[in-house]
């Protein structure tokens, strides 16, 4: 019988006989457990590592979140402080 490589399946191989196998039984296991994103290849250079690129995540949501905090802070401090209401001119008629 001559030797098939690596990468070629035999002839001989029922899969019929096999018994208990299901197909697809740790799919949602797996799927659950993963958050696979796929990036550009020019970012892929920067962050050759999932941890190279979840350092650079945290960062930006760390600096998003001071950034929201921060408009937030302002925008509160703006309401509180009234602003100088212009004087009205009197409509009421003087006599004369």
């Amino acid at each position: 019988m001559p030797k098939s490589s690596a990468n070629e399946m035999r002839a001989e191989y029922d899969f019929s006989k096999l018994r208990g196998g299901v197909r697809g039984k740790y799919y949602s296991k797996a799927k659950a457990g993963t958050n696979l994103v796929l990036i550009d290849p020019d970012l892929a250079k920067v962050f050759p590592n999932d941890e190279s690129v979840n350092r650079a995540l945290r960062l930006l949501l760390e600096t998003a979140s001071d950034a929201t905090k921060t408009s937030h802070s302002t925008r509160k401090k703006a309401k509180k402080t009234p602003s100088p209401r212009p004087k009205r001119a009197s409509h009421i008629p003087t006599s004369r």
